[in-house]
C-alpha cells in the first residue's frame, strides 16, 4: 500500500495497512484485503482498534469501576442476588458503558485482563463488606470465554476465594452459552473445579444459540438466564412468549432455576410470574448502581427491618 490522496502520513497509512491486515485474517487469512476508506468494515475495525490503546491505558491507570444490578425474585424467596457489572472511565472521569470497549476487548485478546480486574476488585470490595456478603445469597461475577480456556484465570478465582476468606457459595460466575460452546470440554472442567469448592453458575443469553437444548444437559450449571431478546416481547408475541416457556420447563425439569433478562415493565414481571420464571433482572426491577452504593443501600435497608 502507498501514501496517496487518502491518507495524508506515515503513521495513518501505518494504521489502515494494520486495519487491512486484520481483515483479511478475519476473512480467512492467506489472502489479501485492499484497504478502501468507503469499506464499512475496515471503518469498524479501526475503530475498535482505537479502542485496544484506551483499553490497554485504562487498565495501566485502574481506570474502570464495578457496578451491580439486582436481581429479584418472583416466588416467595426471599432471595437477594446480585450481578457485578464493569464500567469504564475516560480521562475525563466519565462513565463509558461496556457496550462501547467490550466488543474490541474480545476480539483483540484483552477480555481475560479485564476479568483478572473484576475478579481481583470484586473480590476485594466483598472482603471488606462482610456484613453485606452476609445479608445476600451470592453475587454473580460474569466470565468470558477467553477466561473459560485460561488456566490463570481459574487459579486467579482458587486464590482469591483462599485469601479473602469469602464463602465459595456467595460466588456465582456468569458464562454464555456461545462461549462454552467453542471449548465444551475445558468449559466442563472450569465449572467442576470451582463447583467442587461451593461457587455457582448461570449459563447467561441462554436461547441466542443454535443447539441450546442439545449440549445444556452436559452442563452443570445452577441458573438458566433467559435471553433478554426473548423477555422483552413476551406480552406480546407468541413466538417469545413460547421461546420462554420452553426455556422456563426444561430448565425446571432440570434441576435448575431460571432468570429472566431485559425485564422493563410490570407486565413482563407479571407474565413471568404466571409462566413460573424464578427471578427477573432489568430496568423494571433495579437500575445498576455503583457496588459501594448499593452496599450501602442494602446494609441500611437490613437495619431499618
Amino acid at each position: 500500500m502507498a501514501a496517496n490522496e487518502a491518507t495524508s502520513n506515515l503513521t495513518e497509512l501505518l494504521k489502515e495497512a494494520d486495519a487491512a491486515c486484520y481483515m483479511a485474517k478475519e476473512l480467512g487469512r492467506n489472502r489479501i484485503h485492499v484497504y478502501r476508506v468507503e469499506d464499512s468494515e475496515i471503518a469498524k475495525r479501526s475503530g475498535e482498534m482505537q479502542w485496544v490503546s484506551r483499553i490497554n491505558q485504562a487498565l495501566e491507570e485502574d481506570r474502570f469501576c464495578l457496578y451491580a444490578q439486582s436481581i429479584e425474585p418472583l416466588g416467595f424467596s426471599s432471595d437477594h442476588h446480585y450481578e457485578i457489572l464493569l464500567r469504564m472511565l475516560d480521562e475525563t472521569g466519565k462513565i463509558i458503558p461496556p457496550g462501547a470497549f467490550l466488543p474490541a476487548a474480545e476480539r483483540y485478546n484483552l477480555i481475560s485482563k479485564i476479568d483478572y480486574w473484576v475478579i481481583e476488585n470484586t473480590f476485594t470490595v466483598l472482603g471488606n463488606n462482610r456484613v453485606f456478603l452476609e445479608q445476600i445469597n451470592f453475587c454473580s461475577i460474569n466470565l468470558s470465554g477467553q477466561s473459560l480456556t485460561n488456566p490463570e484465570i481459574l487459579d486467579s478465582i482458587i486464590d482469591h476465594l483462599d485469601k479473602s476468606g469469602t464463602n465459595a457459595e456467595k460466588i456465582c460466575f456468569e458464562i454464555t452459552e456461545t462461549s462454552v460452546i467453542s471449548n465444551l470440554s475445558m468449559a466442563m472442567t472450569f465449572i467442576s473445579t470451582l463447583k467442587e469448592l461451593g461457587c455457582r453458575f448461570a449459563l447467561d443469553d441462554f436461547g441466542s444459540g443454535l443447539s441450546s437444548f442439545g449440549y445444556l444437559k452436559n452442563l452443570s450449571v445452577d441458573y438458566l438466564k433467559i435471553d433478554g431478546m426473548f423477555v422483552k416481547g413476551i406480552t406480546d408475541n407468541p413466538i417469545d412468549h413460547a421461546v420462554v416457556k420452553s426455556i422456563n420447563d426444561i430448565g425446571q425439569v432440570m434441576g435448575m432455576q431460571t432468570i429472566a433478562e431485559f425485564v422493563e415493565n410490570d407486565d413482563i414481571k407479571s407474565m413471568l410470574s404466571k409462566l413460573g420464571v424464578n427471578y427477573a433482572q432489568g430496568y423494571g426491577i433495579g437500575k445498576p448502581l455503583p457496588l459501594e452504593q448499593l452496599i450501602n443501600r442494602v446494609i441500611k435497608s437490613n437495619q431499618h427491618r
